[in-house]
């Protein structure tokens, strides 16, 4: 095998993979489609054994996750992208090992930040109830 050939078969799994419809192993999932393993999901795409997701695509791992795309090991986020062993997260992006975050982007090992800045338990849970009013999440 020379550059040319493994460039081109490795081009034509990548095509597949991103083509494949059926779900492999999944309990009572609906509307999604090439997921693996995966229970009670939702509305979504390519997700590897995740379990209650709604509208995720490319998620692995994660639990009760809805309109999510590449987390792998999170819970209960919502509007997360490229986030990774986390929970309790809304709209943040590239996060790692945190919990309770709301708008952040970037950050290892944080709890209670809105956009980045830290607070104290009681006054995120005051500030997040507000906010989620605001912009129209639900509780």
């Amino acid at each position: 095998m020379n550059k040319r050939e493994f460039e081109q078969r490795l081009a034509e799994l990548v095509r597949a993979q991103g083509a494949a419809r059926d779900n492999t192993g999944c309990v009572s999932c609906t509307g999604c489609e090439g997921c693996r393993d995966a229970t009670f999901c939702r509305d979504s795409k390519r997700l590897s054994r995740c379990n209650y997701c709604v509208r995720c695509e490319d998620c692995s791992e994660s639990s009760h996750c809805h309109g999510s795309r590449h987390l792998t090991s999170c819970v209960h986020c919502v509007d997360c992208e490229r986030c990774t062993a986390s929970a309790y997260l809304v709209r943040s992006s590239g996060l790692s090992g945190c919990t309770y975050c709301f708008g952040c982007v970037g950050l290892v090992k944080k709890d209670f930040h809105i956009l980045n800045e830290p607070y104290d338990r009681k006054t995120y849970f005051e500030t997040v109830a507000r906010l989620k009013r605001e912009l129209g999440y639900p509780g």
